[in-house]
């Protein structure tokens, strides 16, 4: 009789058993779930990370208004371009520079560094090579100020200081997606194009207007919302 109770009992603890054993199991399937779905949750945000980082290596999406902005972007550092005034288009990938260099290595520069920046196609140069008469002063006056030049970014021209504008706004998150065109005439800066937002518009002009050698800005961009 007490072999019985004893079995019954053996029974309701192996039951007991499969019953804690199976609930044990429940907490760690569902956390094995959460594992899953937090590290896919991680992947996916790793992606997107990368391609961000990715995004601004290149400088953002590859557009004609890109392109335009890069290229003038670069020649802010050439001091072979000091003094010029240059102009960039770009359409399908094709680039025109007009406008003026001082020097033919300054032209010569000016056409590598168009055609070295990624999308483009093809460059049109129709620079003119014409001598300022401010690089014939600058031989004859003291190193240091050739050297202030520098510091300042260069001769503050109207060319500069649109290539200047472009530079700045490359690496702005706030204005990826924009298709901005500057023009400066006589320290004016005029910006025309479309902007995704509002913050993208006043960013812009801001920073044309802490621009050296920007006397005013004419805001003209038009906001218009990424599809």
């Amino acid at each position: 009789m007490s072999f019985v109770i004893r079995e019954i009992r053996t029974g309701r603890a192996l039951a007991g058993a499969v019953v804690v054993t199976a609930l044990a199991l429940v907490p760690g399937s569902v956390a094995a779930q959460a594992t899953a779905t937090q590290q896919a949750q991680s992947a996916g945000q790793e992606v997107k990370q990368e391609t961000k980082q990715a995004a601004h290596k290149t400088g953002n999406a590859i557009t004609d208004s890109w392109i335009t902005m890069k290229v003038h972007s670069q020649f802010v550092p050439e001091n072979v371009l000091e003094n010029s005034d240059i102009d960039v288009e770009t359409k399908a990938g094709v680039v025109t520079l007009l406008g003026t260099v001082p020097t033919a290595a300054g032209k010569t520069r000016a056409v590598a560094i168009a055609k070295a920046t990624d999308g483009v196609k093809s460059v049109n140069d129709r620079l003119r090579v014409a001598p300022s008469s401010n690089d014939v002063a600058a031989s004859e006056v003291a190193k240091d100020t050739k050297q202030t030049a520098n510091k300042a970014g260069n001769t503050i021209s109207d060319g500069w200081v649109t290539s200047k504008i472009y530079a700045d706004y490359i690496d702005e998150d706030v204005l990826e997606g924009s298709d901005i065109d500057v023009d400066v005439d006589a320290g004016v800066a005029t910006l025309k194009g479309t902007v995704p937002t509002q913050a993208g518009s006043a960013r812009a002009a801001a920073i044309a207007k802490a621009t050296d050698g920007v006397k005013s800005v004419h805001n003209s961009l038009k906001v218009v919302p990424k599809t």
